[in-house]
């Protein structure tokens, strides 16, 4: 996992080729005015996804994880805390291989972290995380999805 604010980005663009498309895009687009739903970037290799959620309480956000895909999110409107648990200390969920997720429901995050909307979140195959944490009943966000 790796949190830090937007001016930043582009200091990671070594650890996956793709993330410099994602810089790009971020230079190129005001995120706040892109529509809701899937942007295609670079087929399903790189895509971003803008959507609002409901604010959720740190005991109903559940962990999740993806296995072909990084998560870049980036809070818009709010606050966005995350919970965060390493995978390996995780028991095995089912996996939906379709939408590459898996949730692993009644077990707590391990720790938080919070991202104001001047700040991301990389979410790597390794790092469980529970979205959607907020004080706010509505939350817009943005999540590129890279391939790993």
């Amino acid at each position: 996992m790796v949190i830090d604010t937007l001016e930043h980005l582009e200091d990671y663009v070594s650890l996956n080729p793709l993330f410099k498309d994602v810089v790009d895009f971020l230079k190129h687009n005001d995120l706040k005015s892109l529509s809701e739903g899937k942007h295609e970037i670079k087929g399903g290799d790189l895509f971003v996804n803008v959507t609002t959620v409901k604010g959720k309480e740190p005991a109903d956000a559940v962990l999740e994880y993806h296995k072909k895909m990084i998560d870049i999110q980036i809070p818009l409107s709010a606050s966005e805390t995350y919970g965060y648990s390493p995978l390996a200390d995780l028991p095995e969920a089912e996996f939906n291989v379709e939408n590459d997720m898996a949730k692993v429901p009644g077990i707590p995050a391990q720790s938080y972290v919070t991202c104001t909307p001047d700040m991301f979140v990389i979410f790597f195959p390794q790092d469980a995380h529970a979205p959607c944490i907020s004080m706010e009943s509505e939350l817009r966000k943005v999540i590129f999805k890279v391939k790993a």
